[in-house]
């Protein structure tokens, strides 16, 4: 069992990181927490840190139903939150969503949020030209792979991170309002109603990033410090197969809990928890005859929702297969603080969770990644 190798002690984090992130032999996920199972009182902690869970009241009369639902999400006093001992602020929400609207979150990740003007991994190597129209280019040879047939690989499997809103600057590392596009807006309403049923109203998103995991990805340990107000929540969506997250302390010597994020799931680091190490060390290997988490396989019911819209079957597709071996996690911020500007000098330090970590293992790919911004810790 995990609770076994870690003790207090030199970067107990990174110990407990590298054995989940092993391949051989697997690493035993007995200890890990998983929310979408029932909690009691016998059952409600994890052994590795004797972390008791309990149930996190939220604000459900901050946003009404009708104004949730838009959104594709249940009502409030539905949903399911999670709080941890030991981590004030830190809330985890098992799948708040209406049973088919996340196909509609992931057509964003997968088709809208990776075009122009945003930003991908990919424009550090490719001309703007190249990378225009990544799902245009990438569809047919995707379903020729649906068919069976070998084909190399397409720039949507190619893609790691994009940034919405702000833009890091990967030679200055920091935000600027010169780096800047429009946010995407239904994602800013989804922010701003999950934001405040956890009690922080007039949440304002201003910075985005998509994390693409493949089935070998890792994101290392790191702590989300770029941002200029920390005083607001960091939210994180969870989309596809299921990751290991670990959540760790102030220091890295402090040892962190290890906690299941499925499809749907839903995180929120507030207060204390918003400067916490955290890491996501794997991708969990899907079980024998399963493809997709059956929430992705539910189709969105009629009705008036707005926000999110019906995912063509032909789109959805395509969204399946890539899946069926990957993960999308989408972190919302807000920068400023109410009224606050950006200073004249240099402001924020570029956080490790600007990208997401694949571990690839070539040398060329290190160096791709190296000018990409990347950094390791693992």
């Amino acid at each position: 069992m995990a609770a076994s190798i870690v003790e207090h002690g030199e970067d107990a984090f990174r110990k407990l990181f590298k054995f989940y992130k092993r391949r051989s032999p697997p690493p035993d996920f007995s200890d890990v927490l998983n929310f979408s199972k029932p909690f009691n009182d016998k059952a409600s902690h994890s052994v590795l840190t004797n972390i008791s869970v309990f149930a996190c009241e939220l604000n459900s009369t901050s946003v009404s139903e009708e104004d949730v639902s838009k959104a594709g999400l249940q009502p409030v006093k539905d949903w399911r939150a999670f709080g941890l001992h030991g981590y004030p602020g830190f809330i985890f929400i098992s799948n708040p969503f209406l049973p088919g609207s996340q196909q509609y979150w992931v057509k964003q990740g997968l088709k809208i949020y990776p075009q122009k003007p945003n930003v991908c991994n990919l424009d550090m190597h490719m001309s703007p030209v190249e990378t225009e129209n990544i799902w245009e280019k990438s569809i047919d040879v995707i379903r020729r792979k649906g068919c069976g047939k070998r084909e190399p690989k397409t720039l949507l499997e190619k893609l790691r991170w994009v940034t919405l809103g702000y833009h890091y600057d990967w030679n200055s590392k920091t935000y600027s309002p010169d780096h800047y596009t429009p946010f995407p807006k239904e994602l800013h309403s989804l922010s701003h109603k999950v934001a405040a049923a956890c009690g922080f109203p007039g949440f304002n998103a201003e910075a985005g990033i998509l994390n693409y995991y493949r089935s070998d990805s890792s994101l290392g340990i790191h702590v989300d410090e770029s941002e200029l107000d920390h005083t607001r929540p960091l939210l994180s969506f969870s989309f596809g197969q299921t990751a290991v997250f670990l959540l760790g302390g102030t220091k890295r010597e402090d040892r962190p809990t290890a906690m299941f994020m499925n499809s749907g799931d839903v995180m929120v680091m507030s207060g204390p928890s918003r400067l916490l190490y955290h890491a996501v060390p794997c991708i969990v290997p899907t079980p024998a005859g399963d493809v997709l988490p059956p929430c992705l396989s539910q189709r969105l019911e009629t009705g008036d929702y707005d926000i999110i819209q019906s995912v063509s079957e032909e789109d959805w597709n395509v969204c399946s297969w890539y899946l069926q071996t990957s993960r999308v996690n989408v972190t919302v911020r807000q920068v400023l603080a109410s009224g606050q500007t950006f200073p004249s000098s240099q402001v924020s330090h570029l956080s490790m969770d600007s990208c997401e970590k694949s571990e690839e293992g070539t040398q060329k790919n290190k160096k791709r990644k190296s000018e990409s911004g990347y950094e390791r810790d693992t």
